[in-house]
């Protein structure tokens, strides 16, 4: 398990100042070992097959997310011809939130997993309020309305953050909340996984569905996954993963290099933003090794489990 890192006495007192459930952008000392996003060194990695420097990575994976913002869900329901909606709700079920769960949904831009989980607490809240009422066999109908009209928060004091780092993909999220009739419980953050703008130890659950593949330092989105969970916190990641059968595999590497690029520029209009999604994939570590490093960011009790052949997989850890 991973130890909480010392802080010198004037990290101290400046994060005594913050705003309640935020974190300074103050850099941490030497104790720290981080600096800014500015202060990383030029180190060359991967943008799909092409090598970039670690900070040119980061503007062409903005770029990407910025271009396909407004076309991002029409095209992830023809990419995966629906099967996406499928896989996220499988991975709230494997959540199961509790009521009064504190989630926090990085990249999650859209919304996609948010309103999965706002939908599900709600209807969790509202079977357990039935489920009262029904043992109480001597309320008068009076009685029971007033009950429903007494209920505060729908949602048990349960909350999702929705942290992202593209503007547009958050406008969009907001767009459909207001569509959707979302409103309690839910808020929107721009902000880095790799340096994420929150206290530690501040959420039950911490989820990324289809980010963390995108993220220029994987080991250290991680390590602040662990950080902002609170001791008994879960991770989960829904991410595409390696392809476990032969066959499949052929059939799927051919969709996805000359079916998806051409749906990107007859739908959204960009050829090279979808040829990267494709790569990126590819670039992404298979199940076994994407648990090792979940393991090294100190998550214990790591699990996966693939789906559709292995073509995406959700991975769990907590944070004990």
């Amino acid at each position: 398990m991973a130890t909480h890192r010392s802080r010198p006495l004037w990290s101290r007192v400046m994060r005594s100042c913050r705003l309640p459930g935020f974190r300074s952008s103050w850099p941490r000392g030497p104790l720290g070992a981080r600096h800014l996003s500015q202060e990383k060194q030029a180190t060359e990695t991967h943008f799909g097959f092409e090598t970039v420097s670690e900070e040119e990575k980061g503007g062409k994976v903005y770029h990407v997310f910025e271009s396909v913002a407004k076309k991002y869900d029409v095209m992830n329901d023809m990419m995966s011809l629906g099967i996406h909606r499928v896989w996220k709700d499988l991975l709230l079920s494997k959540m199961h939130p509790f009521p009064g769960t504190q989630l926090l949904d990085v990249a999650g831009g859209t919304g996609d997993i948010a309103f999965r989980f706002l939908n599900y607490v709600h209807a969790q809240h509202k079977g357990k309020q039935k489920r009262q009422l029904r043992a109480q066999q001597n309320l008068s109908w009076e009685e029971i309305a007033k009950k429903y009209q007494s209920e505060e928060d729908p949602l048990g004091g349960s909350r999702v953050v929705v942290c992202d780092i593209n503007k547009e993909m958050l406008k969009i999220g907001k767009q459909k909340a207001r569509a959707q009739g979302h409103k309690a419980g839910l808020a929107w953050v721009l902000g880095d996984a790799e340096e994420l703008p929150f206290d530690d130890d501040k959420f039950d659950v911490y989820t990324i569905a289809f980010g963390i593949r995108n993220v220029t330092h994987i080991d250290q989105a991680l390590q602040e996954a662990h950080r902002v969970l609170k001791p008994g916190g879960r991770f989960l990641c829904l991410e595409f993963s390696q392809v476990n059968n032969p066959l499949i595999s052929r059939l799927y590497d051919l969709y996805s290099f000359q079916v998806i690029p051409v749906l990107g520029e007859v739908v959204a209009g960009d050829w090279k933003s979808y040829q990267y999604l494709v790569e990126s994939i590819r670039q992404f570590p298979s199940q076994e090794e994407f648990k090792e490093m979940i393991e090294d960011a100190g998550f214990e009790k790591v699990t996966y489990e693939s789906l559709t052949s292995g073509i995406v997989a959700i991975h769990s850890g907590f944070k004990l």
